[in-house]
């Protein structure tokens, strides 16, 4: 009997190259005797719950781990006077930064040791959590209130928690799932364009009504990228930059939001002791560290020159004590994270952890765009912080969570079979790896001459 190995690969194909697994004829096994082939499903889940893992990108490693410690050091460094005056002692934000750090490296250990493909299957639980925890925050009695904005859930005693940060995560899983599961029925508007506009205004709605316009920003911006990388239509992403746009003019205009900071971009100058007074003293103090810097902890724009230097002002602070080569190291740190980052994307073998990566990628170098050009004042300055090195320890955690995800994508993602090629439950049969056959020509029908004329 013959067997048509070349049909073989299609069904049970691997989606690394041209090589499939098929059975080899003629050495088809039975069943286990008196068991019915259940030995077969059982071993099916072993190796599921054994899937093979590479060794953890170390570079990918390091410059996390890097940027943690470098962040711990500034943190410290930055709310030296600001802890003082507030709470009467010199390292209060310093020692939650480190409780966020000690959090935040456990879920990164846990995170990047277990397969990145079980978030998908609870993508909707996911981002059902996070829209529930942006809920909670405007519940008079469980949100909390700081500075005109209302963006933490503080329940007693306990450390305030920022859901906004969790949701950026959030989006990431979730879009990349639902991305994936759609494939080219995102360039139909119905099926594309129209939910994604729901998943991405559900979320930042919420998030507008804290207010807070820098992470509907950035959530927006990681959304986008997203779909555009899923293979969105090019006449979408033009709707969705004069909409996003529009939304954003509206946001400024008619509502007045952030538009003290539009001003104080334009003409800082004018408003010197007001709405400008933090974007000059951010430009003077990245400037003021010269090629190597004042010194480590020797920052003089940290006393109250800089307003918020541990948050959005700490790159500053950085280029004030280590200067400009300080500065270039942190941003090399980044742009090794960021490459690592998308070379675990790309070689990863299901759409979805190419997806999550990219989503993940795209959140850290947004962020750390927003940030740093604001600092240097490129762009507006929106209060976004730098991703591993500013003060908040829900932001921290929430990183470290998606770094920890990042390096599972490194490891599981080039796993020797994707799940999908497990062979039926009741194959026992021994496998080995064949080149398909290429697909020969159909032979010309005995009706019909080829010319074209149908004689």
């Amino acid at each position: 009997m013959s067997v048509d190995r070349a049909a073989a690969p299609s069904a049970q194909s691997d989606s690394t190259g041209v090589l499939g697994r098929v059975r080899v004829p003629g050495r088809a096994a039975a069943a286990p005797s008196g068991e019915d082939g259940r030995h077969t499903v059982g071993r099916r889940i072993i190796r599921r719950l054994r899937r093979p893992a590479s060794p953890p990108d170390w570079v990918l490693v390091l410059s996390v781990l890097a940027l943690v410690f470098i962040g711990l050091i500034f943190v410290f460094s930055s709310s030296l006077a600001i802890s003082q005056e507030l709470h009467g002692n010199t390292h209060h934000f310093a020692l939650r930064q480190v409780i966020g750090a000690g959090i935040g490296l456990i879920a990164f250990g846990v995170l990047a040791n277990i397969d990145y493909r079980r978030w998908q299957r609870i993508s909707s639980l996911i981002i059902g959590g996070a829209l529930v925890l942006l809920m909670l925050v405007l519940v008079p009695g469980v949100g909390h209130e700081e500075n005109g904005a209302q963006r933490w859930i503080q329940i007693g005693s306990l450390p305030a928690l920022q859901p906004s940060e969790f949701a950026k995560l959030a989006i990431c899983i979730y879009v990349a799932a639902w991305l994936a599961a759609k494939g080219d029925e995102i360039k139909r508007i119905p099926l594309g364009l129209a939910p994604f506009c729901f998943i991405i205004g559900s979320v930042g709605g919420l998030i507008m009504l804290e207010p807070d316009l820098g992470t509907f920003a950035a959530i927006s911006a990681t959304g986008v990228v997203m779909f555009f990388l899923a293979g969105a239509a090019l006449k979408h992403m033009v709707i969705l930059f004069i909409g996003g746009s529009g939304v954003l003019f509206l946001i400024i205009g008619l509502f007045g939001y952030g538009l003290e900071r539009v001003r104080s971009f334009f003409n800082a100058e004018e408003f010197a002791q007001d709405a400008g007074f933090q974007i000059i003293n951010l430009v003077s103090t990245l400037g003021s560290g010269g090629l190597t810097g004042v010194g480590l902890g020797a920052s003089r724009q940290k006393f109250f020159y800089v307003p918020s230097a541990h948050t959005d002002g700490v790159f500053a602070i950085i280029g004030e004590e280590t200067g400009m080569l300080g500065a270039m190291i942190v941003l090399a740190i980044f742009g090794a994270l960021i490459y690592r980052g998308i070379r675990a994307g790309m070689r990863a073998e299901d759409r979805f952890g190419t997806l999550l990566a990219f989503g993940i990628v795209a959140w850290f170098a947004l962020q750390a765009f927003f940030n740093i050009a604001g600092v240097t004042r490129t762009i507006v300055l929106t209060g976004i912080p730098l991703p591993f090195l500013s003060f908040g320890s829900s932001a921290l955690i929430a990183s470290l969570a998606a770094a920890g995800i990042l390096v599972s994508i490194s490891r599981y993602g080039r796993g020797e079979f994707p799940v999908s090629a497990d062979p039926p439950l009741n194959d026992a049969a021994p496998t080995r790896d064949v080149a398909p056959r290429p697909q020969r020509p159909p032979k010309p029908s005995p009706f019909h001459s080829g010319r074209g004329d149908g004689g």
